[in-house]
């Protein structure tokens, strides 16, 4: 019973509000990624869509290679700090330095050159830094607390503090570039995300270190964990989760600007739909503690699924109606919400359903599960593919054709709609909170491994 007591305890509100605001660090890079370095390489840099678009492939296929063995990296670590606490905090200066060097190809190179630097720089932030950044910052929330309640609370300030923060950032970036340029954006962005991150950094800390003296979990070798993480099947449905869900939010994303631009000839009409993007997932994430009384997780994705589905079916019916745009944009968030906070609070679930069938504990591999996955879901690449399947050439003297016109249109409305239904047949299969009753006994202590 005092065991319980003490894996049980509620995370202080200040904690909380520090986790979101460390989710909400690592987003403004997010933003960047997501919304613009496509656009940034096609238009500033001058360097091809395909090629840009085949580099992201190439780096995202590494990327989930790198997210794994940083999972495993988490798991081995024992410091007085914690697991997972003492690689979220390196990866602040890291995320700085890595935002200013992606955003400043320089000039003077040729293309191949060009070309060259961005893959050396892109790997350096999205594949090292990122990798650091996304495994720390989810593996630390089973780590904080073992209460569903409370995950499920910290999980919905993360979402909070990821939706709000990359709004804001989101609608600031635009007119940033446009007033200041890439260089002296890029040191902002890359301050601010790095002061965001240190604050959950310094100020959280994990059961069985500093003040809370719960016993933490052994550490246990990865020769022990990988075969157990493997047979887990919800490790790779959250994987799968997190495949679909960024191939729709950052294709969606990336495809935004050229859909401003090209479609609806108003650049800058991105802030709108930054803002109607992002904000209504901020709202609905308020009502995340009391939905999650009422529904399981699963069923709160389900709903965000549906309605990611209409919303970009509304969108791709809108034509050039921005009021129509505008609404099927804002129902597709009311519906992106939902993928943010309950997949991420499923993680310590599936970290206590690997306890409970197999005795190992796992935070670090299976936390990495949903970052592998949005990592391998190539996300802008198909944009950058759709692009120059239809010969755009970015730049000053660009030529738009109608074939051009109506893949950036199918881009940003029905392949997000395609992506929605397939992230919908993935929840109805993530059915993991039905054993919650074995596993969390299993995690009092009780007998796992059954």
């Amino acid at each position: 019973m005092e065991k319980r007591k003490e894996t049980h305890k509620k995370v202080p509100l200040l904690n909380k509000l520090a986790y979101g605001i460390g989710t909400g660090g690592g987003c403004v890079f997010n933003q960047i990624a997501a919304a613009f370095l496509l656009n940034y390489y096609t238009d500033t840099a001058l360097i091809g869509a395909g090629a840009i678009a085949t580099m992201f492939l190439v780096c995202r296929i590494f990327d989930g290679v790198s997210d794994f063995l940083m999972g495993g990296i988490v798991d081995k670590t024992h410091t007085k700090w914690g697991k997972a606490r003492p690689w979220l905090i390196a990866s602040a200066p890291l995320t700085l330095l890595g935002i200013v060097l992606l955003m400043n190809v320089p000039s003077g190179l040729g293309e191949t050159g060009k070309l060259v630097y961005a893959y050396i720089t892109y790997i350096f932030m999205n594949c090292i830094v990122y990798t650091i950044y996304g495994i720390a910052n989810t593996a630390l929330l089973p780590l904080m607390t073992r209460d569903r309640e409370d995950s499920t609370m910290l999980a919905t300030f993360s979402a909070l503090g990821n939706n709000l923060i990359g709004m804001l950032a989101g609608v600031a970036i635009t007119p940033l570039v446009t007033n200041f340029g890439w260089t002296v954006s890029s040191f902002v962005l890359g301050a601010v995300a790095c002061v965001l991150i240190l604050v959950s950094g310094l100020l959280n800390h994990e059961i069985g270190t500093g003040d809370d003296k719960t016993p933490a979990p052994e550490t246990v070798p990865m020769s022990q964990q990988l075969p157990a993480v493997l047979k887990n099947r919800y490790f790779w449905l959250l994987m799968l989760i997190g495949v679909f869900s960024l191939m729709m939010n950052a294709n969606a994303i990336g495809a935004q600007m050229y859909y401003c631009q090209i479609v609806l000839n108003n650049p800058m009409f991105m802030s709108v739909l930054m803002t109607a993007g992002q904000l209504p997932g901020i709202i609905i994430l308020f009502a995340m503690p009391s939905i999650s009384k009422r529904w399981s997780k699963q069923v709160f994705l389900g709903m965000g699924a549906v309605l990611l589905i209409i919303g970009f079916a509304i969108t791709g019916l809108a034509g050039n109606n921005t009021t129509l745009v505008v609404i099927g944009t804002v129902i597709r968030a009311f519906g992106a919400g939902p993928l943010l906070s309950a997949v991420f609070a499923l993680v310590p679930d599936v970290v206590a359903y690997g306890y409970w069938k197999t005795g190992v504990h796992s935070e670090g591999l299976i936390s990495s599960a949903q970052s592998i996955g949005s990592k391998v879901g190539i996300g802008s690449a198909l944009t950058g593919w759709i692009l120059a399947g239809v010969g755009y050439v970015g730049g000053p003297e660009a030529v738009v054709t109608d074939s051009i016109v109506s893949a950036v249109r199918f881009d940003y409305t029905w392949l997000g709609a395609i992506l929605g239904v397939a992230i919908l047949v993935v929840v109805l299969l993530l059915n993991v909170e039905k054993y919650a009753p074995q596993y969390m006994s299993a995690m009092d202590g009780e007998h796992p491994g059954k």
